[in-house]
């Protein structure tokens, strides 16, 4: 019924765009503004603000608040920073009151709640305030009552209200740092966890059962209140010059609250400069609790620079997990250390120096009475420990993920990194294969290429959880016989074909992986999982997920041949794929060629069309990435590893589900709580592409010319300047076909755009990609803007 009547006000109450961008002030009802690539704002009396829209890229837009006349019109305050407008949206003033953002087909995409009954007029005030306003010029709604990140001079907060810091510098989504008033007086900074709930506290004002309002003041103070109008504790010091200048307090997406001043009379070099103390002083050394990451993501350490700003870093051996937001955390670039008593592999590892590093707190093992050298001994020969930290004569082991990570001058504590010797990401196996490799998937190491194969990893998620603890002499067996085309193994069936699960592949949470052989030919190779007994989710619910997985059929997909459900013995058995995976063919010593990259990206496009349509049950895999696309002996590509795959009920389009997948190919959603559809691998096959197109990695921060360390921001760079031949310009096979790299890059920039809704179906993908469509220009995707 909204939409309804949103698409009624569409056509009663245009208003031409050169109208919205003169009105001033007072706005009456029936107002509206049309989000486009034009002046879509309201300003208030004077011009200094701005309330409308702001193009993000094209075709996604933020409802926002700006400073008007400096030249970068900053932003102070948004309305839809977790979900972009798409072009053609409006904002209206409708004839009942109400504030609403619309998209063009009238639903309603936000409006301020609650919602107030006797709404006059709107107004932008000279303040930086936007008011809904009823009789006798009373406010019944402001934005001063609902701030984003930024406060401005004259606002005043109330207990229980919170201002939220955005993702990154240009992503204006809900960051992971609050400032909360809360309800007992007492000002508190809270740093949120990317992957949980519990928060962690890293400033507070003390004044529990005092404190009233935080107010700042048009002279440019920030300051506690009590009830009684007593001044409490002075959030900003220092001088702060008030005639001639705009005032702005913001708590930054690094997590400090800072307060800036910008000249009123500012020419084209002028900016914002600080005023007053940063707030806390160093979040290095300020977030450092039980819970979380600590300033910077987990595996990560902060580094407090000159400017006294916080630079996050990975330390050696490990990658950004995000290249959008350098506080989001890293993670290893190499094979874990095996774990397997008879293959110590101390000889395959090394410990790199940190000084003045530490990641306190969540060590396992603590150690007095060491020597550095003792200490370096303990960790090589320890597989658990991922990092050592020695100091003062004691030495701190740590686990992954690491935590808390910082770099202090003059710490008197020295870090010492474990990374693997020669090769990050691979190693021989014990067969003396020189070809054979180990990926990591989800952090879990692997051992070998032959282990590629075992990736399909929904199956034995589900089933590990039905079974009872490992204390149970035995299990009831689960009900999966109904299966068509799957092999029953006996548990000596498989004993004997893996010679008593001799060779050890790798291992991870859900169990061991062993090289078998059916019978004497090496060709009837296969991989046997040995699952670890644990209890789990109802047996019904297991059998219908296990059954649709397993009756999945396609060329394009890592087929499980049997299983094992013997007592308490549960294995799965997988072909073997052996050209290993993605990532080493295209990004080895040797590039593929043209034609092979092109049947690659056509392969993996149509098993991800057959999982999104030509399921009985849709399944959404929510990871693609290199890792997880497999070659066979004729290279062609199979996807892998559904243990992250996401099964959709025939009257379902989107799900909700925990947060899933590998940073970097995520899509946007995956960070904003929205729903998950088929859209998010959409997504990452996009990324996957732009790889495939280049022959290189998403992301190489020791890129040698600084535009083309992300590629998809390089990629559109090209496109845009009608230079897609400096893509291939070393391929000599893919500059000759110039016309298909286009088309190439064409399909990408549409898959990875920001509002799920415009990314094509994989079908439709398919379609593009062989050459059965044509594929229209793509808009601007939106994470390419951010970064240009």
């Amino acid at each position: 019924m909204a939409s309804v009547k949103l698409g009624i006000l569409l056509v009663l109450f245009p208003l031409p765009l050169s109208a919205e961008a003169q009105t001033r002030g007072k706005l009456n009802l029936g107002s509206s503004l049309t989000a486009n690539d034009g002046n879509s704002s309201w300003l208030s009396l004077s011009g200094e603000f701005a309330f409308g829209f702001r193009r993000m890229g094209r075709g996604a837009h933020l409802l926002a608040i700006w400073f008007e006349k400096i030249e970068d019109k900053t932003i102070v305050w948004s309305a839809n920073g977790d979900s972009l407008a798409p072009e053609g949206s409006k904002i209206w003033l409708t004839t009942d009151g109400r504030l609403v953002l619309a998209d063009p087909n009238g639903r309603e995409l936000w409006s301020p709640s609650p919602t107030f009954a006797g709404v006059e007029h709107a107004a932008m005030l000279d303040t930086g305030n936007f008011v809904l306003v009823g009789q006798n010029s009373i406010n019944l709604w402001e934005t001063f009552s609902r701030p984003t990140d930024t406060i401005l001079p004259t606002q005043q907060l109330d207990l229980g209200s919170t201002v939220k810091s955005r993702y990154s510098e240009m992503n204006y989504s809900t960051g992971r740092f609050h400032l909360i008033l809360q309800d007992d007086g007492n000002l508190v900074f809270h740093a949120t966890p990317y992957s949980g709930d519990s928060s962690d506290t890293y400033w507070d004002s003390k004044t529990v059962g005092k404190g009233f309002r935080l107010i700042f003041n048009q002279r440019g103070k920030v300051y506690l209140t009590a009830r009684n109008g007593a001044v409490l504790n002075g959030i900003t010091s220092g001088t702060v010059p008030t005639s001639g200048f705009y005032h702005r307090a913001i708590l930054e997406y690094d997590g400090v609250f800072r307060q800036y001043v910008h000249p009123k009379t500012a020419d084209s070099s002028s900016g914002w400069t600080t005023v007053s103390s940063p707030i806390p002083p160093n979040i290095c050394t300020s977030i450092w609790q039980n819970f979380g990451s600590g300033a910077c993501g987990f595996n990560s350490y902060c580094v407090l620079e000159g400017d006294g700003r916080p630079q996050c870093h990975c330390p050696p051996g490990y990658t950004p997990l995000d290249s959008t937001n350098v506080m989001s955390g890293c993670r290893q670039d190499f094979v874990s250390q095996s774990c397997d008593g008879s293959k110590p592999e101390t000889d395959q590892f090394d410990l790199r120096e940190m000084p003045n590093t530490d990641w306190p707190m969540y060590d396992y093992e603590r150690t007095p009475g060491q020597t550095e050298d003792r200490c370096r001994e303990a960790c090589l020969a320890d597989c658990f420990c991922a990092l050592a930290i020695f100091g003062g004569g004691t030495c701190w082991k740590k686990k992954i993920p690491l935590s808390n990570g910082m770099r202090v001058p003059g710490k008197d504590r020295k870090a010492l990194v474990k990374v693997r010797i020669n090769n990050l990401t691979s190693k021989p196996t014990g067969n003396g294969n020189k070809n054979s490799t180990l990926v990591i998937i989800r952090s879990v190491p692997l051992s070998s290429i032959v282990f590629v194969n075992l990736l399909l990893l929904l199956t034995p998620y589900l089933i590990y959880r039905s079974f009872r603890s490992r204390d149970s002499k035995l299990s009831r067996p689960v009900q999966i016989n109904q299966v068509t085309g799957m092999r029953t193994f006996t548990y000596q069936e498989l004993q004997e074909a893996t010679d008593g699960f001799k060779e050890e592949l790798g291992r991870g949470a859900f169990g061991t992986v062993y090289k078998g052989v059916l019978g004497s030919e090496e060709t009837n190779s296969m991989a046997v999982k040995v699952l670890a007994t644990r209890t789990g989710e109802s047996e019904k619910e297991l059998e219908r997920e296990v059954s649709a997985i397993s009756q999945t059929n396609h060329k394009n997909l890592v087929q499980l041949l049997g299983y094992c459900n013997e007592g308490q013995h549960r294995l799965l058995v997988y072909e073997f794929m052996n050209n290993g995976n993605l990532v080493d063919f295209l990004f080895g010593a040797s590039r593929p060629s043209w034609n092979r990259r092109i049947e690659i990206a056509c392969d993996v496009a149509q098993g991800l069309s057959y999982l999104h349509d030509g399921c009985t049950r849709p399944i959404i895999h929510c990871d693609i990435k290199p890792q997880n696309i497999l070659l066979d002996g004729s290279l062609t590509a199979k996807l892998s590893d559904f243990g992250l795959a996401k099964l959709l009920m025939a009257n379902q389009t989107r799900t909700t589900t925990e947060f899933r997948g590998t940073r970097g190919y995520l899509a946007p959603e995956w960070f904003r709580n929205m729903p998950i559809s088929s859209k998010v691998d959409v997504y990452s096959f996009g990324i996957l592409l732009v790889e495939l197109i280049c022959c290189r990695k998403n992301y190489e921060p020791g890129a040698e010319i600084e535009a083309q360390i992300v590629l998809v921001d390089w990629v559109y760079h090209c496109y845009q300047e009608g230079s897609v031949l400096q893509l291939v310009e070393r391929d000599e096979e893919a500059s000759s076909d110039i016309k298909w790299v286009k088309r190439f890059v064409m399909t990408a920039l549409w898959c990875i755009q920001e509002d799920p809704a415009l990314r094509p179906s994989m079908k439709k993908i398919t379609q593009m990609l062989e050459g059965a469509v044509e594929v229209p220009m793509p808009p601007v995707p939106l994470s390419s803007i951010i970064s240009i």
